[in-house]
């Protein structure tokens, strides 16, 4: 999915909301000072080049709508980038950097928390496999380490 500009996403939400709509539909929708016809006419054909919205015909007027129904989609794909552009693809990172901005409220914190806490059943079982697994990984290491130094032993 191909990222979209600052104008081509304010024109998505708008179709997002209205469902299908004309140019000038679309325009109405834009605070002052509102962009020319032309230049949403010009953004929309981009964004039907882009695979974001398809239209039907009237004569010579088109109805847009977009063809990725669900906002949902777009943001998951965004939030994706951002995570991995700028938060090193940790979802804690991103976390920790909106907490010291004081972009999270206490509610929203305690909200994370339980979402946290509700797949922390999930999470326990994978966390106690994975360290199983380191543990016998460590004593495979530590046996052959012992049998090397039987092996080189100048005793034996």
């Amino acid at each position: 999915m191909e990222k979209l500009t600052k104008r081509e996403d304010q024109i998505m939400r708008i179709l997002w909301e209205l469902e299908k709509a004309f140019v000038k539909d679309i325009i109405a929708e834009f605070p002052e000072p509102k962009p020319h016809y032309n230049t949403v006419s010009t953004i929309i054909r981009l964004l039907e080049k882009k695979g974001y919205v398809d239209h039907l015909s009237f004569g010579t007027t088109h109805q847009y709508f977009p063809v990725i129904e669900k906002k949902e989609e777009y943001q998951k794909t965004e939030v994706k980038n951002v995570l991995k552009t700028y938060f090193e693809d940790s979802p804690s990172k991103m976390i920790l950097h909106f907490a010291k901005e004081d972009k999270i409220s206490e509610e929203e914190l305690e909200e994370i928390m339980k979402m946290i806490k509700k797949k922390g059943g999930k999470v326990d079982k994978v966390n106690k496999a994975n360290e199983a697994n380191k543990a016998n990984k460590v004593n495979k290491v530590d046996k052959v380490n012992e049998a090397n130094k039987v092996d080189k032993d100048p005793a034996l």
